[in-house]
């Protein structure tokens, strides 16, 4: 197994801050590590650091469809093999693809184009609110993404293309259950085995059934209490642009050795 991570934007021959505590202690379990310049992505620049035949993970930022295409191809330009490739990305990547596979685990969710008429389609729900982000992520300045009146939407919408530059894919609107603050956590799975942050925590039934389901070598699932006691899942992504939201470097690192 060989990391691939994204090169210092200063110069220097290092990944990004970021991610350097997660090659430190990659490297210290074993694993050897490349970094990937802009201009690999950008400009078709040749992948420099992969090991013949090395099945490649990549720990860095989102990258859109054409974006991790083009980082597929390097890899495998470069002699290696991509752990992910393409079509699983977007398998755990875009919420309307992993959502089909979890309907039971997940809230109730829509999926609409950018320019819908929200009033006329989310009024017919009967939903007390709306949770909005498009394909990959949610507006988390600004406005925000819960609303709770449909006319409010469009606003959701323009702020999400004003401070992201573009809508992934299309809106997504999810109807929002009571859940607990601060009993969200999130796991990995690694072919089909899931992991948690403290190995003395049990794994919920939710993201056994999620690592099951999903047909994906890596991915991330966040998980959170809802106020009747029943866990669910409020996010699927994939595993190689998922932070390591409540994990140390050296647990991750230390479950890609009892994965090996």
């Amino acid at each position: 197994m060989h990391f691939l991570f994204p090169t210092d934007p200063r110069g220097r021959n290092v990944p990004e801050d970021l991610f350097e505590e997660q090659a430190v202690a990659l490297a210290a379990a074993g694993f050897a590590s490349s970094l990937l310049s802009d201009g690999v992505l950008r400009n078709g620049r040749g992948l420099e650091g992969v090991p013949p035949a090395a099945t490649v993970v990549y720990r860095g930022w989102m990258l859109n469809a054409a974006e991790y295409g083009r980082l597929a191809g390097a890899i495998e330009s470069a002699g290696g093999v991509p752990l992910t490739p393409p079509r699983e990305y977007l398998l755990a990547h875009h919420l309307p693809n992993w959502y089909p596979l979890i309907p039971d685990l997940t809230p109730e969710t829509r999926v609409y184009p950018a320019d819908a008429d929200w009033v006329r389609e989310l009024g017919a729900l009967g939903w007390d609110g709306f949770f909005v982000k498009d394909y990959v992520k949610s507006l988390k300045t600004s406005v925000g993404s819960l609303v709770r009146d449909p006319a409010r939407i469009d606003r959701v919408v323009a702020e999400m293309k004003a401070y992201r530059g573009e809508i992934e894919g299309g809106i997504c609107v999810r109807r929002v259950e009571d859940f607990v603050a601060g009993t969200e956590r999130r796991y990995f799975v690694i072919r089909g085995r899931p992991y948690t942050a403290d190995p003395s925590e049990p794994i919920p039934d939710a993201v056994r059934t999620c690592a099951e389901r999903i047909p994906s070598p890596f991915f991330s699932v966040d998980v959170v209490q809802r106020s009747d006691g029943v866990s669910r899942v409020v996010e699927v992504g994939d595993g190689q642009v998922s932070d390591l939201v409540g994990w140390s470097a050296e647990r991750f690192a230390g479950v890609w050795q009892e994965a090996r």
